[in-house]
């Protein structure tokens, strides 16, 4: 009888998986749970199994006192000293009971509790394995479907493949292999509930240690794998090898290596990317198949970055439905923003105008009413700048504005500027104008320069050959005035601009010598008036 349950416990031991002692503690609980339903008794009654005997015996135990006041928890000491002189006030005494009449319903009632501590203690050691084994890639039998889930028998216990981890583009049947990733284990009441999933990128990553030595060994790694499940993956790998090119390795001989994992996917495209310490580097890598003509990293901070490609790639780089870079994005970590050379040409052009223009409210025209104000911007002018362009005729056209309304419009909007002309030369854009403009002013303000300004309008007065020789006799002797009214001809004007900066030079330059000649000669003297 010994050898049968000792056999017993062994063989289910073996079976599920469960430690001896689990099966031997279900088993003293089953006695106990058995003697209790016999005896119907409120005895404080345990078990112990005899692994010599194979047995398992029954005790009531009862505590030892003077006067006994609950006869089935408590037992005197006259009568404990009766089974055991050593017995003192306090100790235990366990009292056996016979085992061999439980009967067949008691027999029942102990199968039952074995049965649930075995299947207790199953589900136990079922949870604490895949509990480890979440992210790791498991071989699994499609049993069967419960709607639109999928029961799968992965071994020692049946897990789930739910809706949401399914890939779009694939169909599955009764009975087939399927691979799949653990994602997560669930501690339900009915036994630890595995989950699946066909979706996660994990799944990729396992795949290509699978079908690639080199990452299985460790000379290629995979940094990141992104996907969107039936439809495309980007996959960014390193080589920790110089000589192993780590793109090459991963496609094989004639895509051998890859088409093996786009097999066990359905057909789903995959980018093999290399993979870069320069985020510039890996946002142009990543964007495979387009061609990237700039990266510029807005904000390292908060990882943005615009990407600028040539307006035939823009589509390429975008993607379907922007799938492309939806999916180079997430592997790099970053926001990439794509545009064209022309959208970036445009762009910097606007960001330009606004720079160097300037947009005066119409509300700031001094003495001009509200209902000419009202007028101006029917007619589609919104500041003081758009007046000035436009000029007298051009308002005069408007409606309800003539010949004095115009020149007192153009008067008050010419009071809100100091006019400046400013000669653009050629080859020079108009920014490049302006500041050189601003820098003139800058330096007759400080009193800096006006002797090269002088030297400036010399130079280009002597500049103009063909000016000066219409007022010029043939000998080169310079015409008078009058010479050159009774001879018909008229003194040549001065370039634009430069008779005026002459003559405003000269007196910063007379200014200058009379404060100099007032501190002294240069010889320490005193002036001579």
């Amino acid at each position: 009888m010994s050898n049968i349950i000792a056999q017993t416990i062994e063989q289910i031991s073996k079976e599920k998986n469960v430690d001896p002692d689990i099966i031997i503690s279900a088993l003293e609980d089953a006695m106990v749970a058995a003697s209790r339903k016999y005896y119907k008794t409120n005895e404080n009654i345990s078990a112990r199994f005899d692994p010599e005997t194979g047995t398992v015996e029954i005790f009531a135990v009862k505590r030892v006192v003077e006067f006994v006041e609950n006869p089935s928890l408590e037992i005197s000491l006259k009568e404990a000293l009766s089974i055991d002189e050593t017995l003192e006030i306090d100790d235990t005494v366990e009292i056996p009971k016979p085992t061999d009449i439980l009967g067949r319903i008691a027999a029942q009632t102990a199968k039952q509790v074995i049965l649930q501590k075995v299947r207790e203690a199953e589900r136990q050691n079922i949870y604490e394995e895949y509990s480890q084994k979440i992210g790791e890639m498991v071989n699994g039998v499609i049993k069967r479907f419960e709607g639109p889930d999928i029961i799968v028998d992965i071994g020692k216990t049946e897990a789930l493949l739910p809706l949401r981890e399914q890939s779009r583009a694939e169909t599955y049947k009764q009975g087939e292999r399927i691979r799949a990733v653990i994602v997560k284990v669930l501690p339900i009441a009915k036994g630890p509930q595995v989950i699946l999933s066909r979706t996660d990128p994990q799944l990729l990553v396992h795949l290509f240690e699978m079908e690639i030595p080199e990452i299985y060994d460790g000379t290629i790694v995979v940094k990141s794998a992104v996907h969107e499940p039936g439809d495309r993956a980007k996959v960014a790998v390193a080589s920790l090898d110089r000589d192993v090119d780590p793109v090459g390795a991963c496609v094989g001989m004639k895509g051998s290596r890859i088409n093996s994992i786009i097999r066990e996917l359905r057909g789903e495209k995959i980018d093999i990317v290399q993979w870069s310490e320069d985020p510039a580097q890996y946002a142009a890598n990543a964007l495979n198949p387009a061609k990237i003509s700039k990266v510029l990293i807005l904000d390292p901070a908060e990882k943005r970055m615009e990407v600028i490609v040539e307006e035939k790639q823009q589509s390429l780089a975008i993607g379907k439905k922007g799938q492309n870079v939806r999916l180079a994005s997430r592997l790099i970590g970053w926001q990439i923003d794509v545009k064209s050379e022309e959208q970036k040409k445009q762009e910097v052009l606007s960001v330009m105008e606004s720079l160097t223009s300037s947009s005066t409210s119409l509300s700031e025209l001094e003495g001009i009413s509200d209902r000419l104000i009202e007028v101006l911007r029917e007619a589609g002018i919104e500041n003081v700048e758009r007046i000035l362009e436009l000029g007298e005729e051009k308002l005069m056209e408007l409606p309800g504005i003539g010949e004095k309304t115009a020149a007192k419009i153009l008067e008050a909007a010419g009071d809100l500027f100091e006019e400046v002309e400013i000669e653009v030369p050629e080859g020079m854009d108009l920014p490049t104008a302006i500041e050189a403009s601003e820098d003139n002013e800058s330096r007759e303000e400080t009193g800096e320069g006006a002797e090269a300004l002088a030297e400036t309008a010399a130079e280009e007065l002597s500049a103009e050959p063909s000016e000066a020789s219409e007022a010029a006799g043939d000998d080169g002797t310079q015409m008078r005035p009058e010479d050159a009214e009774a001879s018909g001809s008229k003194p040549a004007a001065a370039p634009s601009g430069i008779e005026e900066s002459a003559e405003d030079a000269a007196a910063d330059v007379e200014a200058e010598s009379g404060e100099s000649d007032s501190t002294g000669s240069p010889d320490g003297g005193e002036e001579k008036n």
